[in-house]
């Protein structure tokens, strides 16, 4: 590939931005396009899955009356608390929490429309594709039959958008640990979400599924997007870093000079 480019500059200098991983809006955003593609993938993959293969809905059948025959109320109590971290309301005042913290922060204002874009979109899609694809709810539990369509799981998919832009929003200016920490928060809390939609009978495992390759492939789309902006300092820092960092290496350890002495004649 570098043989191919090397005589035409503009290509040359465009692919080594995309990979530069260096520079945050580099290699970062180039990933979160190859992500949001991938999404979109696994869910086409999915949708035609859930509709044309029994198999697929024997398993789903025995992990919902796995889930309910194992249930307890205070199971049932702590499943609906987790499920809350992925309603539209929650997530909704928490992203105007977050733009407004972002703003005092970093006087951002990027962040207001880049979570605004992630919620509406998800939102818009995600409704889309319960319309395509008019899947029904488990039967075991009679509060699902009024929620509409199954495929794919609004609070599966809500969480997975919203939890990593809050991580990406939160992160861009920490330290590259501490942004590993919040990334990591961000997905426990989607596939916590996911999995109480489970087992409260409330979605099938494949509906999750969808949900969350969704909500992150939607994820990643919009990052790619709004990464030039909102990313702009974290990719400043990680080049000052590695300049910083350069002499220091090729220095390498100093060691104390011998004490030269002058020979009499």
């Amino acid at each position: 590939m570098g043989e191919a480019v090397r005589p035409h500059s503009a290509l040359r200098r465009l692919l080594v931005q995309r990979l530069d991983r260096s520079v945050a809006t580099g290699l970062l955003l180039t990933l979160a396009l190859v992500c949001s593609l991938a999404g979109g993938v696994l869910l086409g993959v999915l949708v035609y899955l859930v509709r044309d293969v029994r198999a697929v809905q024997h398993l789903d059948n025995f992990v919902a009356q796995w889930g309910y025959a194992h249930r307890t109320s205070f199971s049932t109590s702590g499943l609906n608390a987790i499920t809350q971290l992925g309603s539209l309301q929650i997530v909704a005042g928490l992203a105007i929490v977050l733009a407004a913290v972002d703003f005092y922060r970093t006087r951002s204002r990027w962040s207001l429309p880049f979570l605004v874009v992630v919620m509406a979109g998800m939102e818009l899609l995600m409704h889309s594709v319960k319309d395509l694809v008019g899947r029904v709810r488990p039967a075991l539990d009679p509060a699902a039959s009024g929620l509409g369509p199954s495929f794919p799981s609004g609070h599966s998919a809500t969480s997975a958008a919203f939890y990593a832009a809050a991580a990406l929003v939160l992160g861009r200016l920490l330290p590259r640990r501490q942004r590993q920490i919040l990334i990591g928060l961000a997905v426990a809390v989607a596939v916590a979400v996911a999995a109480s939609r489970v087992l409260l009978d409330l979605h099938w495992l494949s509906d999750v599924i969808g949900g969350l390759s969704l909500g992150w492939g939607w994820f990643a789309l919009c990052a790619a997007v709004f990464g030039g902006r909102l990313l702009r300092p974290t990719a400043a820092a990680d080049v000052a870093a590695a300049a910083a960092a350069a002499p220091e290496r090729a220095r390498g350890p100093t060691r104390p000079r011998a004490e030269v002495r002058p020979r009499g004649r």
